[in-house]
C-alpha cells in the first residue's frame, strides 16, 4: 500500500476573506456595559446636593454673618481649646489603661481576667452622664480619703471637697470610660496577629516584652488603629457631654452665647463647623499613622 502525505503548504495563494467564524474572539463586537440607574441615582444626587447648597447660601435664616462674627471670637477659641484638651486627656490616660486592660484580659491569671472583664463590663454598661455625674460629686460619698495600711491606720488624709474638681471629675470620667473600649481594641488588635510568630519568636530565644515590642505591636497597630481613631474621634465629640458640668468647652460656650443673643442655628454651626474642622485634621493624622504602620504589608 503506498505512503501518501499531505500536500505541501502553498504559501503563496490567496487568504480566506469571508466573512469570519462564529467562534472566532477577534469578530465578537464588544458592547460596554450600560448602567441606566447608576446614571438616573448620579443625576438625582447632584440635583439635590446642589439644591441643598443653593439653600445654604440663600436662605437668611442661617446667618452667616453672624456665624462669621463668633467663629473666631476669644470666648469660642477657649473652648475649642478646653475641648482639645478633654480630648487629649481622655485619650492618652484611657489608651494607657486599656492596654493594661486588654494584657489582663489575655493573661494566664484567671483572677487577672475576671477583674479585667468586670471593668469593661461594668464601664461600658454605664452611661456616661452617670459616670461623669458621680466623679463630680465624690466628695459627697467619700469626704475624706486615708492612705496607709489597708484595712488598717491611715498615714495621712486630705480632704475631697477641693480634690475632684468639675475638669478633674471631666477627665477621669472620660477616660476610665474611654479605657474600657481601648482594652477592647487593643485585645482584637493582639488578638489579630498570628500566633505562630510568638511560636517562632519563643523557639530564637527572644524575650517575652522584646516579642511584644518588637514584633506583635508593629502588627496589632495596623487592626488597633482604625478602630482606636474611630473612638479617639467620638471621645472628641463626646466631650460636649461634659457640658452638664458647666465646664467651659465648645458646646457649653455655644449655648451661653446664644442664650444671651438669641442667635440659635448660627452659633450652633459654628460648633458643627469646629467639631468638623477638627475631625477632619484626626482624620488627615489617622491616614499617614496608618500608612506609617502598613509598610511591608500587601494591601
Amino acid at each position: 500500500m503506498p505512503l501518501t502525505s499531505d500536500p505541501p503548504l502553498d504559501r503563496t495563494a490567496p487568504r480566506r476573506t469571508g466573512p469570519p467564524a462564529d467562534d472566532d474572539p477577534a469578530a465578537l463586537k464588544v458592547v460596554p456595559v450600560r448602567h441606566p440607574w447608576r446614571w438616573a441615582a448620579i443625576v438625582v444626587t447632584a440635583v439635590l446636593l446642589a439644591q441643598f447648597a443653593h439653600g445654604l447660601l440663600t436662605n437668611p435664616a442661617w446667618e452667616w454673618g453672624v456665624f462669621a462674627q463668633f467663629f473666631t471670637a476669644e470666648t469660642v477659641v477657649r473652648a475649642v481649646w478646653v475641648t482639645l484638651q478633654l480630648t487629649v486627656y481622655g485619650t492618652v490616660l484611657g489608651f494607657a489603661l486599656g492596654i493594661v486592660l486588654a494584657f489582663m484580659r489575655l493573661s494566664a491569671s484567671p483572677f487577672l481576667r475576671a477583674v479585667a472583664f468586670g471593668y469593661i463590663w461594668a464601664f461600658r454598661s454605664i452611661p456616661l452622664i452617670v459616670q461623669l455625674l458621680f466623679w463630680f460629686n465624690l466628695a459627697y460619698l467619700y469626704k475624706r480619703l486615708d492612705f496607709g495600711i489597708p484595712f488598717g491606720p491611715g498615714f495621712f488624709s486630705f480632704d475631697t471637697m477641693g480634690l475632684v474638681g468639675a475638669m478633674s471629675a471631666a477627665v477621669l470620667g472620660l477616660a476610665l470610660h474611654q479605657a474600657a473600649y481601648a482594652a477592647e481594641i487593643v485585645r482584637g488588635g493582639v488578638l489579630a496577629v498570628d500566633g505562630g510568630q510568638l511560636e517562632a519568636a519563643a523557639a530564637l530565644g527572644i524575650p517575652r516584652p522584646r516579642q511584644l515590642r518588637r514584633i506583635v505591636l508593629p502588627q496589632a497597630m495596623r487592626a488597633i488603629l482604625p478602630n482606636a481613631a474611630n473612638e479617639v474621634i467620638s471621645l472628641f465629640k463626646g466631650t460636649s457631654i461634659v457640658s452638664v458640668m458647666a465646664i467651659g468647652e465648645l458646646f457649653y460656650q455655644v449655648q451661653v452665647i446664644y442664650g444671651r443673643n438669641g442667635r440659635v442655628v448660627p452659633l450652633l454651626m459654628v460648633a458643627t463647623a469646629w467639631y468638623v474642622l477638627l475631625t477632619t485634621v484626626l482624620s488627615v493624622l489617622q491616614h499617614y499613622v496608618e500608612r506609617h504602620f502598613a509598610k511591608g504589608a500587601t494591601r
